[in-house]
């Protein structure tokens, strides 16, 4: 069991970052359906004066403007080098924001992983060759995050792929700098840095803020690009732990990943796998994340 158990953090890690790093959707009304468009191909002009907002408001409302629309595809590229050593992971899937679900299927050298998140539970199925490693019938992991997030104050590598969409919310008129105009996958964008506060990454948890902040010091950067009805077509977050930040493992990993939403409106439904092809790893994540805590604690005190 323990290839099994280390596995899906170390995909989780990698997919979705130190942070989770997030995902998003925009999806059309009726008069798009109507004209025989999606809304995602009418939206591919650059965004004109006095249309949608600019600067810091633009980012604020990019939450909204593209939550409020509800779906789209994704696609992830996650790279991590940690003590000497590279690795990436590829994904794409769809993304339901409004719902909170998602389906990805991420590749790892010549391996294929399937990871499903419904309401807050996240399955992952290994490859087919490490599926030997679990109880007899059984081939999904499952990780009840908010469960993980009670038990040990984070959530540690295991999160909703689409939580971070929400750390541009909250953000003040200095934590924003436009870059310019730049074109993604054939639709023109504005292109801004940001800089997060990493407390308000978890301001209604303490214990997860200090943790945060002990790892990544006080800010996050992030970048955006907004299209020209001001949803993110694509972000980027680089997260590097801070120097001496070490786990039992010795050097922590620092994780880029960039994330592209297109064919907003796209048909999403994600179902859970059955009960009795899962087996819940919870416990295990939780106690390996306050083993990863103590060993961060001591390391810091060293």
């Amino acid at each position: 069991m323990r290839t099994a158990s280390t596995r899906p953090r170390l995909l989780a890690v990698a997919a979705a970052g130190t942070l989770s790093l997030a995902a998003v959707a925009g999806c059309g009304g009726a008069d798009d359906k109507a004209s025989g468009k999606s809304s995602d191909q009418q939206s591919g002009s650059p965004a004109a004066p006095g249309g949608a907002a600019d600067g810091p408001q633009a980012v604020r409302a990019a939450h909204q403007k593209t939550t409020s629309a509800g779906t789209a595809k994704m696609t992830l590229v996650t790279k991590a080098q940690s003590g000497g050593k590279n690795a990436e992971v590829r994904g794409s899937g769809v993304v339901d924001l409004a719902k909170g679900s998602s389906e990805l299927v991420l590749l790892t050298g010549n391996q294929q992983i399937h990871q499903r998140t419904v309401e807050g539970i996240l399955y992952q199925q290994p490859p087919a060759a490490q599926r030997e490693q679990l109880p007899q019938g059984k081939s999904w992991l499952k990780v009840d995050v908010k469960k993980l997030l009670r038990q040990t104050g984070s959530s540690s590598q295991y999160e909703d792929p689409t939580s971070s969409f929400g750390y541009m919310k909250g953000i003040s008129d200095k934590d924003v700098k436009k870059v310019g105009t730049e074109t993604v996958d054939g639709t023109a964008t504005t292109h801004y840095k940001v800089s997060v506060d990493v407390t308000q990454l978890a301001k209604d948890n303490a214990q997860q803020a200090k943790q945060l902040r002990a790892q990544l010091g006080d800010r996050l950067p992030l970048d955006v690009w907004l299209d020209g009805q001001g949803r993110v077509r694509q972000e980027k977050v680089e997260v590097r732990p801070r120097t001496g930040q070490q786990g039992n493992s010795g050097a922590r990993a620092a994780v880029t990943t960039t994330l592209k939403f297109s064919d907003f409106g796209t048909d999403v439904k994600v179902t859970a796998p059955p009960a009795k092809d899962t087996v819940d790893i919870t416990d295990k994540a939780a106690k390996a994340a306050q083993q990863a805590q103590q060993g961060q604690q001591g390391a810091t005190q060293s």
